[in-house]
């Protein structure tokens, strides 16, 4: 059975990939590199996607996991820019590309959120309750 985080997540995640995935096409037909462009969306939308996500999908609006969540934000631009680097090399539409890869960075994001930044091992039940 799925659970019923990774479902909020989802919706929150299409929310966050509408204003993430804008923000890329824009500067993309603005002119800008497909990696600068990525960057651009990837550090907008990490601001934007903390609170969202932490709050509606965790349950958990505890600032000092910005750090954490920039991290994982961080891997997760990296291994995008690595898989359009790829799309790039066998002159792949970058637009379809980047529409391609939003699934299965969201999950790649949603692993990396629940198990390094959001579920520590308990804490984050304690933090919610005295919330």
């Amino acid at each position: 059975m799925i659970e019923q985080r990774f479902i909020k997540f989802l919706f929150v995640g299409a929310l966050n990939t509408v204003f993430g995935y804008s923000v890329y096409a824009i500067l993309l037909m603005i002119g800008a590199h497909y990696s600068l462009a990525a960057l651009v969306a990837t550090v907008l939308g990490v601001l934007f996607n903390f609170k969202t996500t932490g709050k509606l999908v965790f349950n958990n609006s505890d600032n000092s996991l910005l750090i954490r969540f920039i991290a994982t934000y961080t891997a997760t631009y990296i291994i995008n820019i690595m898989l359009l680097k790829l799309f790039k090399l066998i002159n792949f539409n970058m637009y379809i590309a980047g529409a391609i890869l939003i699934l299965p960075m969201a999950l790649v994001s949603y692993v990396l959120l629940k198990n390094f930044v959001f579920d520590q091992k308990g804490k984050n039940d304690e933090n919610t309750e005295n919330s």
